[in-house]
């Protein structure tokens, strides 16, 4: 097997790191006025079982983050095979990106009735990770329906899980 090491350069290092397949989340949030805000990540991974906590990564630049940080709660929901539309819609703009898609109450967050899983997390921590947050929350409640797929992110694309026999 030949590794090559090309140039640093933000390109490789993305297609690099899309070498690892990743679940497809989408985080939610609601301010106190009402106001629903949310993005895609892909960058989302348990931390502790005790306490419990997990963590995502939104870029600095993402539009829901502000709201999600000055509320200090926030939802994930991973997405099962049939969320690819939903993960799309969160990552328009100028879009009601609520629509088109079942939504629960969870003490004020909004969560997907079809996630394969979901949290509801109070902020727990957040640090600097360059042009991303590392954002930590501290999960509350949860929920999980473990006859569903999971949707899969792998070189730049959505992916399925194929379950052998």
């Amino acid at each position: 097997m030949n590794l090559a090491s090309p140039p640093f350069e933000s390109r490789h290092l993305r297609d690099a790191f899309g070498c690892f397949a990743t679940g497809v989340t989408v985080i939610t949030g609601c301010t106190e006025d009402g106001t629903r805000t949310g993005l895609t990540a892909n960058s989302f991974t348990s931390v502790s079982l005790d306490p419990p906590l997990l963590l995502f990564c939104p870029a600095n630049g993402a539009s829901a983050l502000p709201l999600i940080r000055s509320s200090g709660r926030f939802a994930v929901n991973i997405l099962d095979i049939d969320g690819q539309a939903v993960a799309d819609r969160f990552t328009q703009k100028g879009i009601d990106r609520f629509a088109d898609a079942d939504w629960l109450d969870w003490d004020g967050l909004p969560v997907l009735a079809a996630a394969k899983a979901a949290f509801a997390c109070d902020l727990h921590a957040d640090h600097d990770g360059g042009d991303h947050r590392i954002v930590v929350g501290r999960i509350r409640r949860y929920g999980l329906a473990p006859e569903r797929e999971s949707l899969l992110y792998l070189h730049g694309r959505y992916r399925r899980v194929h379950v052998g026999a």
